[in-house]
């Protein structure tokens, strides 16, 4: 029943909608939904799949490295995790967190780097985490502890990692860890992380509403070889924040799934349901919030899918990928909670697929920067790109 006319939109090609609409077919026929019971064993098993599918072969960039074209396609990103979150939350983490985890590399690895690291991703056969947020530093990322500090070949990582999608079962992270080359933001490094090395362990798996893999890291004189390091040193926060600019919008995308699906169980449900002898779709109220739901549906995607082709052309897009992820998050939210109304009781009631998508929707809205700060980062450039005003000389005129 999903709207699929948004496919023939102009910011997207020919092959994306080919993609969506092949991506959909084979969800249908091979992704189920629901409880999942050992959730990393179905982490594992949904990563498997996607790689040997080739559905993974879009995460990583660079045919040389595994990846389906010379540099990361935006829109294909926001496309495929679309698709998957409208099928299950579940898959659709699975495949965003090989993109970020590995983006890093993609974008600033070294050709070593990339060759031992993107073509497992692309396949797999390995998994991949992004270590950024500490328990003081989550979207304030230049205040982040962790140290790395150099001896020799190598740097020995001291400090903590929380909220790290992947935790416990990923086979490398890209750590983020302070360096010291300039105060703030300047003296922060990243490095690949390789899983069982000595002085890295897993502190604690943490449970959350919509279950994944997640959990606190610690680095206790971890010596990492500087061969690891991704990119200069002090380059960092660049770094990070270049791969959040491509994969932020794809989290929006990811909303779009989410309330897609919901809109969808809203409509069966309004043109199912018997009420006072009519259906629930015969009342105006219900109208009129279907109205609402597609209208802001069309909207967040708009915004998503131009900072997805902006990007695709070469342009910044901090200012864009903020708006795209603030309104397609806050709009599936109000989707979802739309449609639990409509499904009353029944809406609440565990599994259901509206209970699911409550469930799935409330971490976006926080993770990759939370709604507060899209909002800071939307100013700040608004604000950059404002000509000067010059108060008045003292004594002129007013």
């Amino acid at each position: 029943m999903a709207d699929k006319s948004y496919l023939d939109w102009p910011f997207l090609a020919p092959h994306h909608a080919e993609l969506a609409r092949s991506l959909d077919a084979w969800a249908a026929a091979n992704i189920v939904d629901g409880h999942h019971g050992d959730v990393d064993a179905a982490c594992r098993h949904l990563v498997a799949q996607l790689g040997a599918a080739g559905w993974l072969r879009h995460a990583v960039g660079g045919k040389e490295w595994g990846g389906h074209g010379d540099a990361l396609d935006t829109r294909a990103l926001c496309l495929i995790r679309e698709t998957l979150a409208r099928h299950s939350g579940l898959a659709d983490f699975a495949f965003a967190m090989q993109g970020l985890g590995s983006g890093a590399i993609s974008l600033f690895g070294s050709a070593d780097q990339r060759a031992a690291y993107l073509p497992r991703v692309a396949s797999g056969t390995a998994i991949a985490a992004f270590a950024l947020s500490e328990p003081q530093a989550g979207s304030d990322v230049a205040s982040l502890a962790c140290a790395a500090v150099r001896d020799g070949d190598y740097y020995v990582l001291d400090g903590e990692k929380t909220w790290i999608s992947n935790g416990g079962i990923a086979d490398f992270y890209v750590v983020f860890a302070r360096t010291g080359e300039q105060p703030g933001a300047r003296g922060i490094s990243a490095f690949i992380v390789d899983a069982g090395l000595p002085g890295f362990a897993i502190a604690e798996r943490i449970n959350v509403i919509a279950p994944h893999p997640l959990a606190r890291l610690t680095f206790t004189g971890c010596r990492v070889p500087a061969s690891q390091r991704i990119g200069a040193a002090g380059q960092g926060f660049k770094v990070a924040m270049a791969t959040l600019d491509v994969f932020r919008t794809s989290v929006a995308a990811a909303a779009l799934g989410f309330a897609r699906r919901a809109l969808d169980e809203a409509l069966v449900r309004a043109t199912g349901r018997q009420m006072f002898g009519q259906v629930l779709a015969d009342f105006q109220l219900t109208q009129a919030r279907l109205a609402q739901m597609a209208t802001g549906i069309d909207a967040a995607a708009l915004l998503t899918y131009r900072a997805a082709w902006q990007r695709d052309q070469g342009r910044n897009v901090t200012k864009e990928a903020a708006m795209a992820k603030l309104t397609a998050t806050e709009t599936a939210q109000q989707v979802i909670d739309g449609a639990v109304q409509l499904f009353g009781g029944l809406g609440v009631v565990s599994e259901q697929p509206v209970e699911r998508l409550y469930r799935e929707i409330r971490a976006l809205r926080i993770y990759e920067g939370a709604t507060e700060v899209q909002q800071l980062i939307i100013a700040r450039e608004l604000l950059r790109a404002a000509p000067p005003v010059h108060p008045p000389e003292r004594g002129a005129a007013t």
